[in-house]
């Protein structure tokens, strides 16, 4: 039994309590933590690296990857928030586990068999805190409060099992003092314990908390290589989406530059309290004003744009880092942190300027790689790097076999255990299968799926249009050039389609399929 004096000085807050940490002798089942925000793009994270990396640092994200393993190729099997929930507590794709959407969707089926019930079963007390986006009640965890839907960042509101009730204050310093306040909990309860904390940060419309309010407005961040892409060179599907910075991002709730301030009313800044309100207008008031009398127009204006995106989207960002710090001094401090693995990751990859776009959904690079990090103490190397095809799908039975419980043999993924080791099996996937279904829906992307190697990405994009893509990440790492028609790559093309049927028929999955799911 180890038993301290904590002093919870995180968030600002000075807490002094008698902390106990009791579990039984000899238990080697670790702890999990699993940190999760949303649409958190790697390119945010400086341990990734990137353009970004002097300029809005992560250090207390980076602190994982420090003590743990960085993984660079994660990638998601349907980017988009929903969705991507519901695999990972499956460890099956879209179409089995029934969530294909977050629009027009039927809520979570949570019947059905999910990591966290297995877990409960093998003796573990589990809870998810923060944002959940499934549209139903969570099982399989012994506590849970989540924000309803997409949830608010200034004075939220929560559902538990009693109901609905409303906190004040910024929704990412809510929810770590609640992850915080159930660890004391889980602490003195003699069982292994696996905690979901899940971010609403930095989800849109991306409202800065009152410590970071001003924390990027005068620095200008640099611009990615194809903020004023054209689409030459691929389909259709490119160009007629609905998700770039130009035309799609909106000046007033998007960057939060209301002309007339009763407009806020209706959105999540409504929600604010006089104190919190006055904080706001300090910073934006003379933001609004220069922008109105700029009288910016074309490219000047999608540069102003994109500065004050990265600036609210970073600062959102910037009070997750301070979280997760929080949490990693409270297991440090608490005696947890040598039998307790860390997981940071973000539900899938976002857009931040990238082919003038925001947002996610596509199979290109941004949307489709995750950031994944692991911290996992005596058996993991410190700062170890890797760059196997990983995927969000493996996290399940990951978790699974971590804790001594029995993986499901219907799980679609695989542990990644020995990857974590360093010892990587020789048969380790080669090749990921993607596919995505929202459409028509928020941001027009035409549905697609397709396969994805280290080198080639073949992408079909079927039933609104019938289009294939295919591109040479070697050659062209940003995906600019639709190569599926060039005579150079018939050999490429034919294996690409041989080892694409191989992966819909081992997913169960097929055009048929994905036609069922269709907006009715």
């Amino acid at each position: 039994m180890i038993t301290n004096l904590h002093i919870a000085t995180t968030l600002g807050l000075t807490v002094i309590a008698p902390l106990v940490y009791s579990q039984p002798a000899g238990s080697q089942r670790p702890n999990i933590v699993y940190i999760m925000s949303d649409d958190h793009a790697y390119q945010a994270i400086s341990a990734y690296g990137g353009r970004l990396k002097e300029y809005a640092p992560t250090p207390n994200i980076d602190r994982i990857a420090a003590t743990g393993m960085r993984f660079n190729r994660c990638l998601v099997t349907n980017s988009i928030s929903g969705p991507c929930r519901a695999v990972i507590l499956t460890g099956k794709y879209s179409h089995l586990n029934g969530y294909v959407a977050n629009e027009d969707q039927a809520p979570f089926d949570g019947s059905q068999q999910t990591f966290p019930k297995i877990l409960q079963k093998s003796g573990y007390n589990t809870a998810i805190i923060g944002k959940w986006h499934l549209e139903s009640e969570p099982t399989g965890f012994s506590h849970w409060e989540i924000l309803p839907g997409q949830g608010n960042y200034y004075n939220p509101d929560f559902i538990d099992k009693k109901g609905k009730h409303t906190e004040n204050g910024y929704v990412t310093e809510i929810i770590t003092q609640k992850s915080i306040s159930w660890l004391k909990e889980a602490m003195s309860a003699g069982k292994p314990f696996m905690l979901m904390m899940h971010h609403k940060a930095p989800h849109r419309e991306w409202e800065p908390g009152p410590n970071e309010l001003t924390l990027y407005r005068n620095i200008t961040f640099p611009e990615p290589e194809t903020l004023f892409d054209d689409y030459s060179g691929r389909g259709a599907a490119e160009k007629t989406q609905d998700m770039t910075i130009e035309k799609t991002l909106r000046i007033e709730q998007d960057l939060k530059l209301y002309r007339d301030k009763s407009g806020m009313k209706n959105t999540g800044l409504g929600r604010m309290d006089t104190g919190q309100k006055m904080r706001w207008d300090e910073v934006y008031d003379p933001i609004i004003r220069q922008f109105y009398e700029s009288g910016l127009t074309g490219t000047d204006l999608v540069r102003f744009k994109y500065q004050r995106y990265l600036q609210d989207y970073l600062a959102c960002i910037a009070a997750v880092d301070k979280s997760v710090g929080g949490i990693l001094d409270f297991l440090k401090e608490n005696g947890l942190d040598k039998n307790t693995i860390v997981i940071y990751a973000s539900d899938q990859g976002f857009y931040l300027g990238e082919h003038g776009w925001f947002d996610k959904r596509w199979m290109f690079e941004e949307s489709y790689r995750t950031p994944l990090l692991i911290q996992w103490p005596g058996k993991t190397a410190p700062g170890s790097v890797n760059n196997d095809i990983v995927s969000n799908i493996d996290l399940p039975e990951t978790f699974l076999e971590m804790a001594g419980a029995e993986v499901p043999s219907d799980m679609q993924g695989r542990s990644m255990v020995p990857v974590l080791k360093g010892k990587t099996p020789a048969d380790w996937r080669k090749e990921h299968y993607y596919h995505y279904y929202e459409y028509p829906g928020s941001h027009m992307v035409k549905r697609h799926y397709g396969i994805s190697t280290e080198r080639y990405k073949l992408i079909h994009f079927y039933y609104d249009i019938d289009e294939w893509e295919l591109f040479d990440l070697q050659s062209d790492p940003m995906e600019l050039k639709n190569v599926y028609n060039d005579p150079s790559y018939a050999d490429v093309k034919k294996d690409l389609y041989q080892r694409l049927t191989g992966l819909m028929k081992k997913y169960k999955d097929s055009d048929t399929m994905a036609k069922s799911f269709l907006p009715k």
